[in-house]
């Protein structure tokens, strides 16, 4: 990986299991090979709170995707796919946006999606995905833990611990956000 000036790093996990859905996320912002901050917040409720979300890329940028959902989301109400989808076409089509150097996991009670700068509003394999640098040993980490006795939060927890041992971007400060399936 070769070392540049922005701020970049992180490791999102997202768990869809026995009636819960869970994000989590580390608190790492990396600058090159340094840590500037260890307890950034990148899981977050957005919305009236029925929705979840966690971040990796740019801060300034994941920031402005995130106005960008929750006004999506205002327009869309309870409409958490037709929102993204939006969100996407907007992503892909404006100037502006398409500059932008971040991706998401988002969900609500009933499904949870990634949401890409290519356009691509994807929804997880097994109910589990993770996006970041560290977002492939979560991913694999997860897809390992699901089939057991763990529930939702436990998975992402050891996930993400996992992700922390192995990737020198991501730390073991944690936000893990929840809420409960219907159904």
């Amino acid at each position: 990986m070769s070392e540049n000036n922005s701020m970049h790093a992180t490791t999102i996990v997202t768990v869809r299991k026995g009636g819960k859905v869970v994000i989590a996320g580390d608190g790492q912002v990396s600058l090159g090979q340094t840590v500037m901050k260890g307890n950034a917040r990148k899981v977050r409720r957005i919305g009236k709170g029925n929705v979840i979300a966690g971040f990796a890329g740019a801060t300034a940028d994941a920031f402005t995707l995130l106005e960008r959902l929750e006004a999506k989301l205002e327009q869309y109400p309870d409409q958490l796919m037709r929102a993204c989808v939006e969100l996407a076409k907007d992503w892909r089509t404006d100037r502006y946006l398409r500059r932008l150097e971040a991706m998401m996991l988002v969900a609500n009670k009933d499904i949870t999606l990634a949401l890409t700068g290519n356009g691509d509003v994807l929804e997880p394999e097994q109910g589990v995905m993770a996006i970041g640098s560290g977002g492939n040993f979560a991913l694999a980490a997860a897809k390992a833990l699901i089939d057991t006795d763990k529930d939702a939060e436990e998975i992402a927890r050891k996930s993400m611990e996992i992700a922390a041992s192995i990737c020198i971007y991501t730390n073991d400060n944690l936000v893990v956000e929840t809420l409960d399936v219907e159904g």
